[in-house]
This record gives structure tokens, C-alpha cells and sequence, in this order.
């Protein structure tokens, strides 16, 4: 049984396929619209290189619609940040409250694509160096609606080829003849992106990082990084560390040409010396020094080290065995 449908939403989604064609989604539930989908993008004439946000509009049609008002959500935004999609649901409130009792789908999509007409630029950070876009950066749009300045993205692209290819010099060369070549993904959704590495390379690095402040370690960081290095050496010694030596790699440490400066002038006086061996504290009050396990006694947990015997598997006949010994050492 083919339920009623309303002339005034027939005649609606008649005109939004005509208008829209292939770029709206219509669900139904026999021959009745349920949910109406589109993609909304700014305004930009024939030139789609140019549209830089977009974000998916989804109108749930409520059984009573047009005399009920629709569920509205906005999905999947690119280029728009919280303040943007806030004020645009605002003003989606305050249409359907207007056009009660009449069809307003198509007024929603006219009223989401103004306000990505007039904020036609991405808004945000870029997620590569944490920088906000302003007047005068140079940025690219991915495929899948990411943006990025132009020169962070190229740093990108290159590092990732680079480690890409040291893995694969690792491999056999049998693996490295069925590898997949190399290619550039979205630093956000991990998509595929086709770029010209060498034309975002002569970009300018971001406004913003020009103006930045020089890096300077201070104190407190410095005292931050002998509480991490303490922590690491604790889980080494216990084994939490998975795939670490003996003595574990060195903590990481972040210098400076001032650091290593005033370093070598004061290793020298003896109240320095003393100084440097005792742990310095931090504001918690835990130690932030050095706790590996080089003055452990032996026995104690700290100083156990993994087995490290033979190897015991089967030998040929599929008795207990050692290896390199044949059948002749299962006996």
C-alpha cells in the first residue's frame, strides 16, 4: 500500500532534482521522501579550483513536513571551524521557524551556500605546523577538502617518500619487487593526493611562523625532560620498553646552541659538578633524576635480564630436541 504524499513535498524534490540533478540524494520509504542530501559549496562561477569549503547538508523530512519542521544536520564540514557551523545552525533555526508550513529545503541549501560564498577560505590551523591560515599564506586543497599551507604540505610529501623509502631498503629484494610504490596520502584522512611536490616546494613557509618567537628551553622544560628520561629508564629496567637493549637508547632531548654553550663554561667549576649530581626536583615534588638500575645488587628484580638460552623445538622425528643437535641430542 502506497502511502500519501503530500502535493507540496512532491512538487519540492520535482524542482530540486531539476535544479540539482546529480548532486542531491533522495531517500524514500515507498514512494515518500524520507531524507534529502546535498553537498553545499560556495559560489565560484565555472571554477570549481577556487571552492575551498564545503559541508554535507542533511534534511530529514518529518511525516507531518511541510506542517512540521524537518530535522537539519550539517556532516562532514571542510574549511569550516566550530564558530562558522555554530552561527549557520542559528540561522537555520530561524529559517525553519520562518517558512513553517511550507516547503524549505531549497531555501536551507540558498541560505548554507551564502555564508560559504562570503567565507570562502579556510579557517583553522594548519595541522602540519599548528599555524592559523591568514591573509597572504599561500595554501593548497586536497581532494578530500583538507588544507594545508603550501609549504608544510611539501615538507610533507618529501619526509613521507624519505621514510618510505628507508623501510623499503630495508626489505628483501624480493619484497622490495612486490612493494607498491610509494604514494602520497592526506595527513588528516590518510586519502590519496596528487600533488606537484616541486611548485608547493617554491611556496613561502606561513606568515605566522615568521613572526614567531625563537624557540628557547627553558627551565622548567629542562627539568620536565630529567623527569621523562627517569620514567624511561624505570620502564627499561622493567622490561615495559619492547624491542630496547641493555641500556636502552638515550632519552631525547631538546638543545639549544645557547644550551650547549653555557654547558661546556660551567663543567668545568666543581660547584657545577655537584650541582648537576644531585636530582633536581619539580614541582610535584618527584625526582626528576636519573633511577636506571646501574647500582642494583644481583639477584634483585631491577638487574634480571631476559632468558636468553638455547632454543628448544623438535627435532625431525618430532621429538623433543635442541636445535643444531639432530635426533642424536633428543636421546
Amino acid at each position: 500500500m502506497t502511502s500519501v504524499v503530500d502535493e507540496r513535498v512532491s512538487d519540492e524534490v520535482e524542482v530540486l532534482e531539476a535544479i540539482l540533478m546529480n548532486d542531491v540524494i533522495i531517500e524514500r520509504e515507498g514512494n515518500k521522501p524520507t531524507i534529502i542530501e546535498t553537498v553545499v559549496h560556495p559560489l565560484t562561477g565555472d571554477d570549481t579550483d577556487q571552492q575551498y569549503v564545503c559541508v554535507t547538508l542533511e534534511v530529514k523530512l518529518t511525516p507531518d513536513y511541510p506542517d512540521s519542521s524537518p530535522e537539519v544536520t550539517l556532516r562532514n564540514p571542510r574549511g569550516l571551524d566550530d564558530q562558522l557551523l555554530s552561527m549557520i545552525n542559528s540561522q537555520i533555526k530561524e529559517k525553519l521557524a520562518e517558512c513553517l508550513g511550507q516547503p524549505v529545503v531549497f531555501e536551507l541549501i540558498e541560505l548554507v551556500r551564502e555564508n560559504l560564498t562570503e567565507r570562502n577560505l579556510p579557517s583553522g590551523q594548519c595541522v602540519i605546523c599548528l599555524y592559523d591560515f591568514v591573509e597572504g599564506d599561500k595554501f593548497t586543497k586536497t581532494q578530500c577538502y583538507h588544507y594545508f599551507h603550501s609549504h608544510c604540505l611539501a615538507s610533507h610529501l618529501i619526509a613521507g617518500k624519505k621514510y618510505y623509502q628507508e623501510d623499503l631498503d630495508k626489505l628483501p629484494n624480493w619484497q622490495q619487487m612486490q612493494a607498491p610504490p610509494y604514494q602520497p596520502s592526506c595527513p588528516v584522512c590518510r586519502s590519496e593526493v596528487s600533488c606537484n611536490v616541486d611548485a608547493l616546494k617554491e611556496a613561502p613557509p606561513p606568515i605566522e611562523s615568521n613572526n614567531a618567537e625563537p624557540f628557547r628551553l627553558t627551565p622548567e622544560m629542562k627539568a620536565m625532560q630529567k623527569y621523562m628520561a627517569g620514567i624511561l629508564d624505570r620502564q627499561i629496567a622493567k622490561g615495559g620498553v619492547v624491542g630496547m637493549g641493555d641500556t636502552g637508547p638515550p632519552p631525547i632531548t631538546i638543545t639549544t646552541p645557547a644550551d650547549t654553550e653555557n654547558e661546556a663554561a660551567t663543567n668545568g667549576s666543581p660547584s657545577s659538578q655537584q650541582d648537576e649530581a644531585k636530582p633536581e626536583a619539580i614541582p610535584n615534588g618527584r625526582p626528576a633524576g636519573n633511577t636506571s638500575n646501574e647500582n642494583s645488587t644481583p639477584g634483585s628484580p631491577q638487574a634480571q635480564q631476559a632468558y636468553r638460552g638455547p632454543y628448544r623445538g623438535f627435532n625431525r622425528r618430532g621429538k623433543p630436541g635442541r636445535r643444531g643437535r639432530g635426533a642424536a641430542g633428543a636421546r
